[in-house]
This record gives structure tokens, sequence and C-alpha cells, in this order.
């Protein structure tokens, strides 16, 4: 079940992804023609697939304000995850000029939608690509956190330790109950060693950005 609506959450979350936002657009504004076609972290995928997936992202969710406007219950992806991955694949051949404009464009529609929101089409719900039925007021973290991770995953010098408090606390919270739902009861708790890193670090390897020795890899994204 969705979470209930917290407007100071809500505020807090829009207020650090559009900085994000920001962050992520200096970034490719200052990257140079060769560098779109570098491999990111992603294992098979390049900085331009990266940035194609992002800007498809912030479009998906577009997409589901758009339905939460009309009442709907959408898809964040309609027709799946076959027109996921050929959008993601679309995008992996633009030139890096359209990849600029394409993202930029696609960070003010995300930025707009929002702003137009009323206070009932932020309690509608919708269906992610997983599959989850999810509140709209819980979009903008989903997005601050696939900018945040994948702004690392880039490897053009972000690094997780950037990453802002406010975010590494709630994001901290989820992956505890992920790790907790699939961990038999009595192994429900981080491991002792986990507990020792500081917060980014763990959580880090919580989202298999790191591998820390001794440590099984973490829950993922």
């Amino acid at each position: 079940m969705p979470t209930p609506l917290d407007a100071k959450q809500l505020d807090a979350c829009i207020e650090g992804v559009a900085a994000t936002h920001q962050r992520l657009l200096g970034i490719v504004d200052e990257m140079d023609a060769s560098a779109f076609l570098e491999p990111c972290a992603l294992p098979g995928w390049s900085r331009g697939t990266l940035l194609g997936h992002l800007t498809r992202n912030a479009l998906s969710f577009v997409h589901l304000m758009e339905c939460s406007s009309r009442g709907e219950v959408g898809d964040q992806y309609p027709g799946g995850a076959d027109a996921r991955q050929r959008g993601i694949d679309e995008a992996s051949q633009w030139e890096p000029a359209q990849h600029v404009k394409e993202l930029r464009s696609a960070i003010y529609a995300l930025e707009g939608a929002w702003a137009r929101a009323t206070f009932e089409m932020w309690n509608h719900t919708g269906r992610s690509a997983s599959g989850t039925i999810v509140a709209m007021h819980e979009l903008p973290f989903l997005r601050w956190r696939e900018c945040l991770v994948h702004l690392v995953d880039l490897n053009i010098g972000y690094t997780f330790e950037e990453w802002p408090d406010l975010y590494v606390r709630r994001e901290l919270e989820r992956q505890k109950m992920a790790w907790a739902a699939s961990h038999p009861m009595g192994l429900t708790q981080l491991p002792a060693d986990a507990m020792k890193l500081n917060e980014k670090l763990r959580l880090a390897w919580l989202l298999q950005r790191i591998d820390v020795e001794g440590l099984p890899k973490g829950p993922g994204l």
C-alpha cells in the first residue's frame, strides 16, 4: 500500500530532485562528444545509453502524472518492459546535442507536471515498471533516487559521497526494509560489519554500487 501524503517530505524531495537535475544538466553540458560513447559503470551501457534512460524515466513519470490528472491508474511504461527497452535503445542512438536537448526538455516537463499537480492528483496511484502500485507523491523521491544513483553510474567524477543527507536517511530506511524482506527470520538485521560503515558507504553497498570485503551483495536499486 502507498504511504500517506506528507506535504513537508514531498516539498523536500522536490527541492532535492530539482537541485540534482541541475547538477545532472551541468555535468552533461560539460561532456564532449566522445564522452557520450564511453562506457558507464553499468555493464553493456554507454553514458549515452544511461542518459537516454534518465530522459525516458522522466517522461514516464510525466505520463503517470497525466494519467493521474484524469483519475486513471496509468502504467509507467505503456507496453511494458519491451516498450521500455525499445525507448532506451532508441535514445542510446541520439547524437550528443540531442541527448542534451531531450534530457533538459524531459526534466522541465516533469518539474512542470509536478508544479501543476493538485492535492487529489498527488494522492492518486499508478503502476511502476516493476508492477508496484505507487502514489504520485512518491514519484519525486523515486526520481531523486534514479538521478543520484545513476550520476554515480555515469562514472564521470560524481561519487556516492556527494549524496545529500536527506536522501541517504530516507533511502537507508527503504534499503533496511528491503534487506529484511529478502532474508529469513533471525537474519533480518544488517550485518554488524555493515553497521560499522558510515551511512553513505553503507548505502552504496546496499545499492550494489560498491563491494565491501566480508559482506554479501546488498539488495540493489
